[in-house]
């Protein structure tokens, strides 16, 4: 039995929509635990987050407050940790966890990582992409007899996007890595609360493999219709 590419696409986007609401939900449900575990020590999160700085060597990195609940990001244009009120202020093995992922970024920057500077140099492309391609993707299928070279430019266009999301992958493992080895290397954390540190960044990972997952199901959707396209 041969399986529509519709069919077989909106059975992946289903799953894959299903297990992106469970990671999502899992991450949050874990913030939540580890945001009431305390940090020994009682460091807030924009203290670890300079401490971690200093131990690097980092000294023109800014720490800053955003609004917003897991907004927490490194900016490398204006140099900065931006961590969320939670997360800033909190006092949590949580709020270590994710300054310190976050700040596993600025050290990344500083050391030169090499998939940190990839994904930096697609950021370009893919916000350009991002404009365009639904648009080019669109007229390429109502267009797909008269000019198929236009969804082939759209296919295109979205593999940059799905090459940022792997490009993404090792840029947040990596990162993840290095903070929970200086977390336990300054004594942030202990024996009874690394663990939790560990677990709850591994979460927010999942939600980057799911993203990537899917933006390869959905490229080779459309890789599906070109082809078929092609043979009708």
């Amino acid at each position: 039995m041969i399986i529509a590419p519709n069919a077989l696409y909106w059975g992946i986007f289903i799953g894959i929509a299903l297990l992106s609401w469970i990671v999502s939900h899992r991450l949050k449900a874990k913030f939540e635990e580890y945001s009431q575990v305390p940090l020994p020590g009682g460091m807030t999160g924009c203290e670890v987050a300079k401490k971690m700085l200093a131990d690097s060597g980092i000294y023109d990195v800014t720490v800053t407050s955003a609004p917003g609940m897991l907004t927490d990001h490194y900016n490398p244009v204006n140099r900065t940790v931006n961590l969320s009120r939670e997360v800033y202020s909190g006092r949590s093995v949580a709020a270590a966890a994710v300054a310190a992922h976050e700040c596993g970024h600025a050290v990344q920057h500083a050391r030169a990582y090499a998939p940190l500077k990839m994904r930096s140099a697609l950021v370009p492309v893919v916000q350009f992409s991002s404009n365009i391609v639904q648009w080019v993707l669109l007229g390429g299928m109502l267009m797909m007899r008269t000019f198929p070279q236009l969804l082939l430019a759209g296919i295109a266009l979205f593999a940059f996007t799905t090459a940022f999301s792997f490009v993404t992958l090792p840029v947040e493992i990596n990162a993840s890595r290095r903070a929970l080895a200086w977390l336990s290397n300054a004594g942030i954390t202990d024996i009874n609360t690394h663990g939790k540190a560990e677990d709850a960044l591994r979460s927010a990972a999942y939600t980057y493999v799911v993203a990537a997952v899917g933006s390869l199901a959905t490229l080779l959707y459309y890789v599906m219709i070109f082809m078929s396209g092609r043979r009708n």
